[in-house]
């Protein structure tokens, strides 16, 4: 893989998608559909879903792609490929919460390598270079060319005042249960992809995730939560996170700064 070309390409088409997504998110109804699996797909989540998908397919042909909103990529196999979720946070964007993000990644021998998670409500950008590091990039965004850019690294954390992010629409009784095993100074919450972000730029320590997730949700969080040093386990038995499963469907897990003692599961 050409990792120069892949920043670039996936770094432009995340931009260009957020721009679609805000056109809709800020002058339309959000008319929401149910899918198959009866989860929720508006608009915005396919005119994105079409723009990455094609640029992808023109940009690296060769190279399998998985994207949540075509159903027919949910059937191969491997253990190297693209991976979209071209709206992640559908339930945030309909109501108008701000957090929703989207999300691609290339996914190599199992582990996402590279990623980028665009929050276009927030302008915030994260993606990993072409090395492997974890950036946050600011000012315009121009989707043609690169701004100014933070390197980000997780905190070190403190086991005795930890800051944890957890899910804001899908929080339960279990998840508290696990948090309250750690001595927590400070709690957020937020939606999609933006938990792993929180805990690459050191906003936090720990996002434990007990519920169901997909590949495509998290692979680019995950991606530039390793560039900026940090981890992603099952939550089970704490072994790396890996991908390419059958399904594309996600164990619960733990992202966390290394340092944060996990508590038993």
């Amino acid at each position: 893989m050409d990792y120069d070309r892949l920043t670039e390409v996936m770094r432009r088409l995340a931009l260009e998608a957020g721009a679609r997504i805000m056109e809709i998110y800020d002058n339309r109804d959000l008319e929401v559909r149910a899918k198959g699996d009866d989860s929720p797909v508006t608009l915005a989540d396919e005119v994105a879903d079409e723009l990455i998908s094609e640029g992808l397919r023109a940009a690296f042909p060769d190279v399998p792609l998985v994207t949540e909103e075509q159903a027919a990529t949910h059937d191969q196999q491997g253990d190297t490929f693209l991976i979209v979720d071209p709206l992640d946070g559908t339930k945030e964007f309909v109501q108008r919460r701000g957090d929703f993000t989207v999300n691609i990644a290339y996914v190599e021998t199992g582990l996402p390598v590279r990623g980028v998670v665009y929050a276009p409500a927030r302008g915030r950008l994260f993606y990993t270079t072409p090395t492997g590091l974890a950036v946050e990039e600011g000012g315009a965004l121009d989707p043609a060319a690169s701004g100014d850019r933070t390197e980000l690294a997780v905190a070190a954390p403190d086991n005795a005042a930890l800051r944890v992010v957890a899910s804001k629409s899908h929080r339960d009784a279990e998840t508290d249960a696990y948090i309250a095993k750690y001595a927590v100074a400070d709690m957020k919450s937020a939606g999609s992809s933006l938990k792993f972000c929180l805990v690459a730029t050191g906003e936090a320590d720990l996002y434990p995730r007990l519920g169901r997730t997909m590949e495509w949700d998290t692979a680019a969080g995950h991606a530039v939560l390793a560039g900026a040093g940090g981890r992603v386990v099952r939550f089970d038995d704490h072994t790396p996170l890996i991908y390419g499963k059958p399904g594309f469907a996600n164990p619960f897990f733990i992202a966390y700064a290394p340092g944060v003692t996990l508590a038993g599961s």
